[in-house]
């Protein structure tokens, strides 16, 4: 038994929250998978062979030998130049040996396990394990409704509600619409606050800021019930840092970073290379860059812990050529990705990948973008896919309606994964010898024994004929959606949660708004 475990089992404070919808009689909203962590165990698509993998590794390494990562963080450059790396005299420049790059990343962890407060929502993260998180950041969010509006707390809190709800959904990454009407100062107070309470969920910390990333740290050990020494003997959360491509990591994604490398909590490092604007125009030209970008951080983070749970992050697309907008779910953005798992695979590292698309509204754009991403991240072997759900324009938009859009393409991926059976009785020669040129397979005892779960059944597809279909009123993915997320409002169900937790989560809150959260500029 684990220490978190012999921990949560110690507490015996009464829990709050649980099953009042079930109490109330309510009927599902939707016909959901059970909670499970999707293995996938198709072979990855490979576009390059081994000579162009060694060909973007070496360029990746000339990078980084020769013209250096910019580390706009003294700590940072302080630590790298103590572990043997070149560092200009009067610049923020790094240069490393490749040599030094690979003993470091030798250390890094090809696999591990992250544990929230719910022990039985844990996620093993590397292999192949495939694991989905929410849409995260933007500033916007959208339903059909009440159209697009500026993202708040409440509308923070109805995502909130989908993540927990939804079993495709393994992980509550960052907050799903950025609350506009919380101040930033104690903004991340309130949201994380409000994430630990509603779900049960492996957490993320934004790295923006000393003092968040310290705050949302303990938060995360106070809503667990653990001790420090706990908290800090296996991954409870996580961090993602951008590289300001190119060539460039900043000072408050290294600090927060950092501070979570040296208690044990993963940190995952995702350069946004969009070819043809913040990198070559060439995919193998962006990849080299993004896996140089990557690779710096990593080794900072094992050089500040030496085993540091770590993930690469791919987020490799092309901009429109005519206008300079990103784009996503293109052609591009499928063999970048594609490329980026065969160089995770050769540094020994778990992968992240996005579903993103441009698209503005929950259309068919939205619909084929997303799938076309999906199946990037299948086909690459991704092991965490950030933005699995509520993506829209480019990031800058949640949507209700694509969220649970999303879900439904994320359980078709799920069941895709399934691994299928070829025994005697599944191959069932003697039911077709049995049925013959001319009967049928409805009604004989082999599918009648397996009819209830023999194939996916979607919850948003309508698969009426058209006169059904229009007799029910023409109604479309969008309108079937929009109705489908108001019944989640409805049967969301707080995961139980200890009193005393709580508690000391909500005074801990309290507290540090007291004493004024976190430094801001306005």
């Amino acid at each position: 038994m684990s220490d978190s475990q012999s921990g949560a089992t110690k507490r015996t404070s009464r829990r709050s929250g649980g099953r009042s919808a079930n109490r109330r009689g309510s009927g599902p909203a939707i016909r959901q998978l059970k909670w499970q962590i999707p293995v996938n165990g198709d072979a990855p698509t490979e576009p390059f062979d081994a000579d162009q993998v060694h060909a973007v590794h070496d360029a990746a390494m000339r990078i980084l030998e020769e013209i250096g990562i910019e580390f706009l963080n003294q700590e940072a450059r302080n630590i790298l130049k103590e572990a043997g790396c070149e560092t200009s005299k009067d610049g923020t420049n790094v240069r490393m040996d490749r040599a030094l790059v690979m003993e470091k990343l030798a250390l890094a962890p090809s696999s591990f396990t992250m544990t929230p407060r719910n022990l039985e929502r844990a996620v093993p993260i590397g292999g192949r394990n495939m694991v989905f998180v929410n849409v995260s950041s933007p500033p916007n969010c959208s339903d059909i409704d009440r159209g697009r509006r500026v993202g708040d707390r409440e509308s923070y809190r109805d995502f909130l509600k989908m993540v927990q709800y939804f079993n495709c959904i393994h992980m509550a990454g960052g907050y799903p619409v950025e609350p506009m009407d919380l101040h930033p100062s104690t903004r991340h107070l309130d949201c994380l606050y409000d994430k630990l309470v509603m779900t049960d969920k492996v957490a993320h910390a934004y790295s923006l800021g000393s003092e968040r990333v310290e705050d949302v740290m303990e938060m995360v050990r106070l809503a667990g019930g653990l001790t420090h020494e706990e908290f800090e003997s296996a991954p409870r959360m996580y961090t993602n840092i951008n590289s300001s491509s190119p060539l460039k990591h900043d000072w408050p994604m290294l600090d927060g970073a950092m501070r979570l490398a040296r208690r044990g909590q993963p940190v995952f490092v995702t350069p946004f290379t969009l070819a043809g604007a913040m990198a070559p125009v060439t995919l193998a030209g962006a990849i080299a860059q993004f896996v140089a970008e990557g690779l710096s951080a990593i080794v900072l983070l094992q050089c500040v812990r030496p085993g540091a749970p770590c993930v690469l992050g791919s987020f490799t697309s092309n901009v429109d050529m005519r206008t300079g907008a990103p784009a996503f779910g293109t052609p591009e953005y499928l063999r970048a990705t594609q490329i980026s798992g065969q160089m995770a695979r050769f540094y020994g590292l778990p992968l992240r990948a996005s579903n993103a698309c441009a698209a503005n509204c929950p259309d068919a754009q939205a619909a084929w973008e997303s799938a076309f991403s999906l199946w990037a991240v299948v086909s690459a072997g991704v092991n965490v896919v950030y933005h699995a759900a509520g993506w829209l324009e480019g990031g800058l938009c949640a949507s209700y309606e694509k969220f649970v859009m999303d879900c439904e393409t994320l359980q078709q991926m799920i069941a895709y994964m399934k691994p299928v059976s070829a025994t005697g009785d599944d191959i069932a020669l003697d039911v077709i010898q049995e049925v013959g040129s001319q009967g049928h397979f409805l009604g004989c005892d082999h599918t009648r024994a397996r009819y209830e779960h023999a194939f996916y059944e979607p919850f948003v597809s309508d698969w009426s004929n058209f006169e059904n279909w229009e007799e029910r009123g023409a109604i479309d993915t969008p309108r079937r959606s929009n109705a489908l997320w108001k019944k989640i409002m409805k049967e969301y169900e707080t995961p139980p949660m200890l009193d005393a937790d709580r508690e000391a989560l909500a005074d801990f809150v309290e507290r540090r708004k007291q004493e004024g959260g976190a430094p801001t500029d306005f």
